[in-house]
């Protein structure tokens, strides 16, 4: 795992928001705008009030982005703000960069395809940019509060925000449109939740066995993992035995199974996937101590 210093780290998170914010702006200009898809967050806010009561759109989003900078402010921090207020200014440039460079272009007529990209790339940008600490504003801000203090997780919350916006351009939208815009909701969902995990996930492995030192050691020589011994007790035999808690890569999880069934083919072993893991070996470098 790479260690970046603090520099290094502020670098790589201006620079993630950067490419974050160029690639929606893209995103906008090449699918969203040609096909006439109806979108979510706070630009479909405006979208669906500029449509009921005749409001300009440009007033209404800059009332929004305002009101959920001014929130995030509050509940986010000062330093979650400042980086918020470079995704409002960079956001409207870099879309009025990519409009000079396309003008009049139209990659594709296709209404699925322009739903599928433009999915993945709102779900790629915004990922990229929320994993650096920052957000694009708006009503991405709800969705980060809620998980802050309720740990509701990003994607779930925001999928309801965005169907609620959708629901509200519906009225006033072709139900083609709608209908696509639904299903360009939900792949941005289900690719910005990969995004924010990609990397972080970990494998937890648990293995109950007689020959339990045996196989500790060889996690820790051939594998060079940590291993955490748990004390149990035999549901059915009341007996003492080990339990080996350790956590792995996922490419790992193989060589870790052919080593414990060398050593015991009868060893019980337990495999499940963790989203996150901080620590010594996985956040913070890892601590060897010589044996005495």
């Amino acid at each position: 795992m790479i260690k970046l210093s603090y520099e290094q780290q502020i670098a790589f998170n201006s620079l993630s928001i950067i490419v974050g914010n160029a690639l929606y702006a893209l995103t906008v200009v090449l699918f969203l705008v040609p096909s006439g898809l109806i979108t979510g967050g706070a630009t479909g806010i405006a979208l669906g009030i500029n449509r009921a009561l005749g409001l300009p759109v440009s007033g209404v989003l800059f009332v929004i982005n305002m009101t959920m900078l001014a929130v995030g402010w509050v509940l986010l921090g000062r330093r979650f703000a400042i980086t918020t207020v470079a995704s409002t200014l960079l956001s409207p440039l870099f879309l009025a960069l990519w409009e000079r460079v396309f003008t009049g272009f139209v990659l594709t007529d296709d209404l699925v395809l322009n739903t599928i990209f433009a999915g993945f790339g709102v779900g790629i940008s915004l990922g990229i940019t929320i994993r650096a600490g920052a957000s694009t504003g708006g009503m991405d801000i709800p969705p980060l509060v809620l998980n802050k203090y309720f740990h509701i997780p990003v994607s779930a919350s925001m999928l309801v925000f965005d169907m609620l916006i959708l629901c509200l351009q519906a009225a006033f939208s072709p139900l083609q449109q709608c209908l696509y815009g639904i299903v360009m909701v939900i792949v941005y969902t289900v690719v910005l939740d990969k995004v924010l995990l990609f990397g972080t996930t970990r494998t937890e492995v648990k293995i109950i066995s007689q020959h339990a030192d045996d196989i500790r050691e060889a996690i820790f020589t051939q594998l060079d993992r940590g291993v955490t011994v748990l004390h149990g007790e035999g549901g059915y035999s009341h007996e003492p035995e080990q339990v080996l808690l350790s956590i792995v890569s996922n490419r790992q999880l193989p060589k870790l199974e052919k080593l414990a069934h060398a050593i015991d083919p009868t060893c019980f072993m337990i495999v499940s996937h963790v989203t996150e893991v901080s620590g010594r070996g996985f956040s913070l470098e890892k601590d060897y101590q010589a044996e005495k």
